[in-house]
């Protein structure tokens, strides 16, 4: 699995060594990352930071001194931001149970320590792919609203009825126009969305939802 470009691992655990060991071992194996001592200084750098457009994930210790990885966690998932941002447990064995538990509520993964680094990196690079797939569906799905826009007011009404499934004399007769207006507002809007039929139309639009 080859490297993404610019994805970045965020590194969350007060203990120095553990921070300049896993540092070390992602540059190894070619990946970025960026170290924290603490969830609050992690989270801080979150709601400060533009809106995340390169693949990411984050390396969580579970038990920190203040705000632990658990909680931290809890602040993600409120943030609304762990698909983007897959999160990675390092835990104890004792905290497990908790750690299976966690991701049952959408952590990405968890690795027990001590753990393999081959293990570790094969989690955080499908993580980075996870993360990279994420984003690309926004990004498609930001240019389909983008291509709604452009769109006119009448287009618009076209493009609801041809969803819809009715033919251009149905929708001419709703919209109290003649067939060929229909016709060439059609044409203008699968040109404008991109599309060749009404089926490829409606599942472009459905994808939104």
């Amino acid at each position: 699995m080859q490297p993404l470009v610019n994805a970045t691992v965020y590194i969350v655990d007060d203990d120095a060594e553990v921070r300049d060991a896993l540092a070390w071992m992602l540059r190894s194996r070619r990946l970025l990352s960026e170290s924290f001592a603490s969830a609050e200084a992690f989270e801080a750098m979150l709601r400060s930071r533009p809106p995340q457009v390169d693949p990411a994930c984050a390396l969580l210790d579970v038990r920190m001194p203040g705000m632990s990885g658990l909680a931290l966690f809890d602040r993600l998932v409120e943030m609304d931001v762990i698909a983007a941002l897959p999160v990675i447990f390092l835990t104890g064995h004792a905290d497990v149970p908790t750690a299976v538990a966690t991701v049952k509520r959408g952590a990405f993964d968890f690795c027990e320590k001590p753990f393999s680094d081959n293990v570790l990196v094969d989690r955080i690079e499908h993580a980075l792919q996870a993360s990279s797939a994420y984003l690309e569906t926004l990004r498609s799905q930001q240019g389909v609203r983008e291509r709604v826009a452009e769109l006119t007011d009448r287009e618009q009404a076209v493009m609801r009825l041809v969803i819809d499934g009715l033919p251009n004399k149905l929708i001419a007769d709703e919209l109290t126009i003649s067939v060929r207006t229909v016709e060439v507002h059609r044409a203008r809007v699968f040109d404008k969305m991109q599309v060749k039929s009404a089926v490829e139309l409606a599942n472009l639009l459905r994808d939104l939802a």
